[in-house]
């Protein structure tokens, strides 16, 4: 019997290997084994998504928990190079673009396994993302490189990839969203936050130019502000996110909002029911600029560059930068409808990873 071996280590990753494993399952001839660095160590942050996902307990679970880039990047190969080492899989799958994504691959490398990676040839263009960095670094020394979207096969076209290793297969989180979307509808978060659909704006906000900085920090809560005036907003809160609210004094003043609710950080379906029933997104996040998309719900992200450009030229996602005038002037439009209309791209048709699973099985099995 071949094996392949998937790795998470971020909520983002359980997304998009919980279709893998559902999809191997037809072939009796590939055990699939699943590999949790423990990166994303909270429960509310990766326990409770493995539950929503119905994805089974992992088969080998890291633990390797925070740490700065260079620590925690190690910590995983060390770790996982013992795994390899014992296991001896066929084919090691790495998704996405989190330090877990870098740092088994290039365990993979050096042992001369074999790697795919899913969601292969994304660019932002801005090497001071550390997801950047490995992403490059990632798809430089894979063997398989599966594409969700054209701009894909352009990049990795350019950095001189040879055509055969690279496959168009869509997007697997594409395929998480619509085999729960039902699910999602049904969930009781609406309630339980006393909220009703289209009445809010969804925020998530996470990255450092963002909530690092604390001019940064207080114009976006200034902006918060003025859009509560339209409704409520809802902000699950990244565990950097409120640190540095206390950090900077914020306190206070994000408790004088009463339209601005934040929440702990959202199991999947909840989340997915939120997504759904937003008026608009707000977010810093590259996988939402996706779900927006295929949900055709408008999206404003406060960044620079996205990796992701066809949900700009394709989708609902809007880039704004840091102009927070910008964002609460878009706002108000999209309060008044005047939202752009956006369009699901090429194979965001759900069966991502049966493609990806059958390429897979064609290159170990035969």
């Amino acid at each position: 019997m071949r094996k392949v071996i998937s790795v998470v280590g971020a909520r983002p990753n359980f997304m998009k290997v919980a279709p893998l494993h559902r999809a191997f399952q037809k072939y009796s001839s590939i055990r699939h084994m699943i590999v949790h660095t423990g990166q994303h160590y909270d429960a509310n942050m990766s326990k409770i998504f493995f539950e929503d996902l119905q994805l089974p307990q992992p088969d080998v679970y890291l633990g390797v928990g925070s740490g700065s880039h260079a620590a925690q990047t190690a910590k995983v190969m060390t770790e996982f190079e013992q795994v390899v080492l014992r296991e001896k899989p066929d084919l090691v799958m790495v998704v996405g673009d989190v330090n877990s994504t870098l740092a088994c691959s290039l365990v993979c490398s050096k042992l001369g396994t074999r790697v795919a990676h899913v969601e292969a040839g994304l660019r932002s263009f801005d090497r001071r993302m550390p997801e950047e960095i490995n992403r490059l670094v990632t798809d430089a020394i894979a063997d398989l490189l599966f594409v969700s979207e054209p701009s894909g096969i352009t990049n990795l076209k350019k950095e001189g990839v040879a055509d055969e290793r690279v496959f168009f297969v869509g997007n697997v989180m594409i395929d998480s969203l619509i085999q729960f979307l039902e699910k999602a509808r049904r969930s009781s978060i609406l309630e339980s936050i006393g909220i009703s659909k289209k009445s809010y704006v969804l925020v998530t906000l996470h990255r450092p130019s963002n909530v690092d900085v604390k001019e940064n920090l207080e114009q976006i809560f200034s902006m918060f502000e003025k859009m509560s005036e339209h409704g409520s907003i809802i902000f699950p809160i990244h565990p950097r996110t409120r640190k540095m609210i206390d950090q900077f004094g914020l306190s206070e003043r994000v408790q004088h909002n009463k339209k601005l609710i934040l929440t702990d950080p959202i199991g999947y379906v909840d989340f997915l029911c939120l997504l759904d029933s937003s008026s608009l997104v707000v977010t810093d996040s590259g996988g939402i600029q996706e779900e927006t998309t295929y949900l055709g719900v408008p999206c404003l992200t406060m960044r620079e560059n996205t990796e992701r450009p066809v949900t700009v030229s394709e989708g609902t996602n809007q880039l704004m930068g840091f102009d927070y005038n910008a964002v609460l002037k878009e706002s108000e439009k999209i309060f008044r409808s005047e939202c752009k209309k956006g369009q699901i791209p090429k194979l965001w048709d759900g069966h991502a990873a049966e493609r990806i699973t059958k390429i897979v099985a064609e290159q170990i099995l035969n």
